[in-house]
């Protein structure tokens, strides 16, 4: 099967570096990239003089070993785990697929993870929202399998838009947050 992904950044990535980044992300460490359009394009910042890329790819995961996640226990685990720096569980496969943690992309710092919150209410938090998905690159094999097919330079106004969308969808999910946590 071929995925059509990308990847949002500062750079135009023709080829990705599965090594760079944070270790402690949700899937650690890895190349993240959508298979989402959408999201990629809403998701998007700019920064004072720099341009905004949007790289797409097609990856073949012919001969890959894939995990797929869906947003339960398992999930919350990993994610979990890797946030804290634990040794990744998932180390035998070459590429993880799951929903994104809210959390992060809503920017509540991480809380969901640290240990302030217990497990249920935790995964009832990033479980909230809409799903987006995230693709994460974890081998060399995987990244071979990677290819690059274009980038696109963004419009900052469109991307100011996207953002105005995305403050009302964040400020909705706090508040949603909010309730739960005085419940």
């Amino acid at each position: 099967m071929v995925l059509k992904l990308y990847h949002v950044g500062f750079l135009e990535i023709k080829e990705p570096d599965i090594r760079f980044g944070r270790k402690n992300a949700d899937f650690g460490q890895g190349f993240y990239l959508s298979p989402d359009l959408s999201f990629s394009r809403r998701w998007a910042r700019a920064e004072k003089g720099k341009e905004t890329y949007l790289n797409a790819y097609e990856l073949d995961t012919e001969g890959l070993r894939v995990k797929e996640l869906k947003r339960d226990s398992e999930w919350f685990s990993y994610i979990s785990k890797n946030r804290n720096n634990e040794p990744d569980a998932l180390i035998d496969f070459d590429v993880i697929k799951g929903p994104i943690a809210n959390d992060i992309i809503y920017d509540l710092l991480g809380v969901t993870t640290s240990g302030f919150l217990d497990d249920l209410t935790a995964i009832k938090i990033l479980s909230m929202g809409p799903e987006y998905t995230q693709v994460v690159l974890k081998t060399d094999k995987a990244n071979s399998s990677l290819h690059f097919i274009s980038s696109e330079v963004l419009d900052p106004k469109e991307m100011e838009i996207n953002g105005k969308e995305v403050e009302r969808e964040e400020e909705e999910f706090q508040k949603a947050v909010s309730e739960i946590l005085l419940e």
